[in-house]
Order: structure tokens, then sequence, then C-alpha cells
């Protein structure tokens, strides 16, 4: 009975275009879905939606649609994600002994995996041998995993509900492992289809086509990533960025590159197929579009990420490094557009990390200059985005003895006092972060840059000491970073020794003459709690 409700999942499946996870109670689910339904026999889907007044019942994860093209690999993916996270929450419930919780949530189950293969064989063009064999394995254990489920709520006895637990348990896992294989697999062939359009086709259109659904398939995740690197993607994208009749693919191309290069395996087949010095021709060949140049950066700032662990075998990065900093900094200077800025400026903030000889070059370029005057241009440097890009350059090339007086002829001084003043105009997380990085590279890049009297002399004119004070004293105005703490008192103790008057006594005593520790202790500890 519990597959009568599969045909009703089935017609609201196939026409969605978006969809979207949303939290019902499941007899409201039911009277809303009973409106679009014909099926005389539409009563027996009650039994996959107990009636229950458990707080989880209020999170129920059902598929919303809406009537129109449905992308039929989206699905695919939400409909995993639902059956995976189902899985885990009947882990749950069986942890609690909730047998009848566990029962109908493995009755859904098998509604949704039987759903997602009849879907997926109505779409896909052909399936392998080895396909059908785990489709049928699921799809058996799935049975027999709500068949058990059942008998364990036809027994009251707690010694042989015990003893089934342990059954229960293995047949989920096998549930899993093999759902967890189909998924694979699934995935595999369906990047190995795009990829053979992406190399095969002659038509523009259908490559286009291909490789948006490419990216779509790595913003997914890491995991995605992977099996499309696996498969050769980037392989056949830098395949296509090497020929003159497809620039008007490169752009879109080089932003999938971007994001299957955020793994180990996309880094590897980059290396292997010269991927770097292809991204050098691109952004040095002046012929190109801003477009085209703007997500080659993406790629450059994608693969020199100083958060990524797996960047010591770009070997090649370093042979061809002045060409791409040079390229990057033309970018820099000549961007029409914020977004445009902050691809290039990222590119040239993780490559200072990546190696120091990267400012060096800078510095014969004048780069510091280019960067500072950029930051005047509002509509260029609009975002703390774009200001976290600069200030990171700044701070990696203020170790440098050179840069203080390119700080001093450029203004620098100026915009760093104004970047410790940054805050988030919007309360959104991710921006809120920017503007304390802003804060805490800006206070860095003084602290370095001060070992210069000229500089610290600008900087205590410029009234830099008392909003350091108000940094490490308000907790409210770092935003409650530690890390801005940190670097405002590392700041404000280099200049105090250039310019001691710059401090009240009180200030000193706390700020300055203890340990750096002892501060940082006495500081955190400022704000009053009203607990």
């Amino acid at each position: 009975m519990a597959f009568k409700g599969e045909d009703h999942l089935d017609s609201l499946s196939f026409p969605v275009q978006r969809m979207h996870l949303i939290q019902v109670d499941s007899v409201q689910r039911w009277m809303e879905d009973l409106k679009l339904m014909t099926d005389c026999e539409c009563m027996c889907i009650l039994q996959s939606k107990p009636i229950s007044i458990e707080k989880d019942e209020q999170n129920e994860l059902v598929l919303s649609s809406q009537y129109s093209t449905c992308d039929n690999l989206q699905l695919l993916l939400k409909r995993a994600w639902i059956i995976s996270t189902e899985l885990t929450r009947i882990a749950q419930k069986l942890e609690k002994n909730r047998w009848q919780r566990v029962h109908s949530m493995t009755v859904r189950v098998n509604c949704h995996v039987h759903s997602m293969i009849n879907e997926y064989n109505t779409f896909t063009r052909s399936s392998s041998e080895e396909m059908h064999k785990l489709e049928k394995l699921l799809i058996d254990k799935c049975s027999e995993f709500t068949a058990f489920t059942e008998r364990c709520l036809q027994t009251e006895d707690e010694e042989i509900l015990k003893s089934m637990k342990s059954c229960v348990n293995e047949t989920l896992t096998t549930v899993a492992q093999y759902f967890g294989q189909l998924i694979e697999l699934v995935l595999a062939q369906e990047a190995q289809n795009l990829l053979r359009q992406i190399e095969l086709s002659g038509s523009l259109y259908v490559m286009e086509s291909a490789i948006g659904s490419l990216f779509s398939l790595a913003q997914e995740g890491a995991h995605l990533c992977r099996i499309i690197a696996k498969e050769g993607g980037v392989v056949a994208l830098f395949k296509i960025c090497r020929q003159d009749c497809f620039r008007c693919l490169y752009p879109q191309t080089l932003r999938t590159l971007a994001s299957i290069c955020c793994v180990e395996e996309g880094m590897h087949q980059l290396e292997k197929v010269d991927g770097i010095l292809c991204l050098a021709d691109i952004l040095t060949d002046t012929s190109h579009s801003e477009a085209t140049h703007a997500e080659a950066a993406a790629v450059i700032a994608q693969i020199t990420s100083p958060h990524l662990t797996f960047t010591q075998h770009l070997s090649s990065f370093l042979e061809n490094m002045e060409e791409i900093v040079t390229a990057l900094v033309k970018l820099c200077q000549e961007a029409s557009s914020g977004e445009v800025f902050l691809l290039a400026s990222a590119a040239l903030a993780n490559i200072t990390f990546f190696d120091t000889m990267a400012c060096e070059i800078l510095l014969q370029l004048n780069a510091m200059k280019i960067l500072l005057a950029a930051c005047s241009d509002k509509r260029i440097v609009d975002t703390p985005y774009s200001r976290d890009q600069v200030v990171t350059i700044l701070a990696n090339m203020s170790v440098l003895d050179q840069c203080a007086s390119e700080i001093i002829q450029g203004n620098g001084v100026q915009l760093l006092m104004e970047m410790l003043f940054e805050k988030s105009s919007s309360g959104n997380p991710a921006e809120a972060a920017a503007c304390e990085r802003v804060q805490q590279k800006s206070a860095v890049t003084l602290a370095r840059l001060s070992r210069d009297p000229e500089v610290a002399e600008a900087a205590v004119k410029l009234s830099c000491i008392p909003r350091l004070i108000k940094l490490c004293r308000s907790p409210t105005e770092r935003n409650n970073s530690d890390s801005v703490l940190v670097a405002c008192l590392a700041a404000l103790r280099r200049l105090a020794v250039m310019s001691p008057d710059g401090l009240e006594d009180s200030d000193f005593q706390q700020l300055v003459k203890p340990r750096l520790v002892d501060s940082f202790l006495l500081c955190t500890n400022m704000e009053e709690s009203f607990v």
C-alpha cells in the first residue's frame, strides 16, 4: 500500500523547474495535496504521513513543486538530498526507540527512492548494467527495511525489540551504502554525458548549455567538483580555452574552472594540462574582453587561495608569476566595475601569500599607488570585500622597507586610518566578517609601517592613537573581534614608542606597559554584563 503514494509524489515532481524544501505539518500537507489529486485511493497516502504530535513532525522535508519545465539534474540532487537527510533522521529516531516514527520515515524513504530511480530512468539516455544492478539492490533492500520496521511495530517485547534493533541498524547502513554508491555512479555518468557534449558537439549552443550544466553541478559542493575533475572536466574546459573559435565561451568556461579547482583533483588536472600557462596567455592577451580577463583572474584567485593546503605542486606558477602579476595590476588599474576590481585584487592578494617575490614585483610595478588611487574611487572599491583585498596586499607589502615612502606619497596612512572605522551597514554576517578583517589588517599594516618614523608621525597627526584605544576598549567598535584587538594593541604599542606623549597615563598603564596577553585579557573583560 505504501507505494500507491509514489504515484502521487511523481505527479507533483515531473513538472518542477525550481524545487524548494518547505516545512509543513503532515495534515496540512495532505490537505494541500488533496486539491491536486484525482486518485480515488488517495487516503492510502496517510500511511506514509502519520498524524503525530512529535516536535520534529513540523520539520518534515517535502518537495514543493511549481508547474513549469523541470531541471532534471537539479531534481535528482534535491531528491537525493532529501533521502540522505531522512536516512540520518531515521538513525536518530532509532537511537531513541521511536519505532512508529522509524517505520513511517522508512516508508517515506522507500517512496522517495522509487521516485528518484523512476525519474532518473525517464530522462537519462542510457544506464549501465552496473547502475541497474545497484538500483535493484537498493530497491530490494529498501523493501526489506520497510518490512523489517513494520514487524518491529507488531511487538512490544523490549528484549525482542532490542535484539531486532541491531539488525535494523545493519539494514539502514546497507541502504545508505547502496544509495551512496548509486548516487556516485549517476553523477559520474551525468558528468561524462556533459563532457561528451562539450568535446564532440560542434554547436556553440549545445556547448554553452553543457558548460552551464557543469557549472551548476560544481556549485553543489566539493564532492561534485571531485567527480567532474576525475571524469576529465578540467582537461575538456582548458581545451576550449585554447581554441580561438570558442572565445565567446571563455568567460563561462573559466568561471566553471574556478569552481572545479577548489579541490585537489582539479588542481592536479590543471597542472597536468599546463593550465597556468594557458591562464597567463589569456591574461596577457589584450585582444580578450575584460570579462574574460576577470574570469581568468578568478581562477588565479582560486588556485592561489591561502586556505588551500595543496598548492605546493604549482611549480609552473612561479615561472609565469611576473607576467601574471603584471596583467592583474593592469586589470586593477583599468577595471570598469567593482566586480572586476574585486576579482583582480583578490588574485593579487592571494599571490602575495603564495610567494614573497610577488611583493617585490608589485613594488616595481607601482602597484601600491594604483591600489591607493582605486580606493578613492567609490565606484570601483565599493564594498568591504574589495577593501579587504587591498589592505591584505598593503599588509603583505609592508614588510618591505621601501613601502613606507610609497605609503606616504599615496596618502596611504589616511586610508589605513579610514579603514579602522570600517563598519557593516547591512548587518550581514559575511560583510561584518569582512569589516573585521579590514580593521585587523589595517592595524597590522600600521604596526609594520610605523617602524619608519615618518609613517609613525603621520599616523599620530591623523589621530590614529585615539582610534586604536577606542577599538581596544570598546568591544562593539571591533564587533567583539579578538583578532582586531590583538592587532590594535600591537599597533598602539608601536606608535607609543614613537610618540609616548600621545597616550594618557591610564591608557599607557593598561594597554602598553603590561605584557600583551595581560592587556588582551583586560580588554576582553571590559564589556559589562547585565545577566
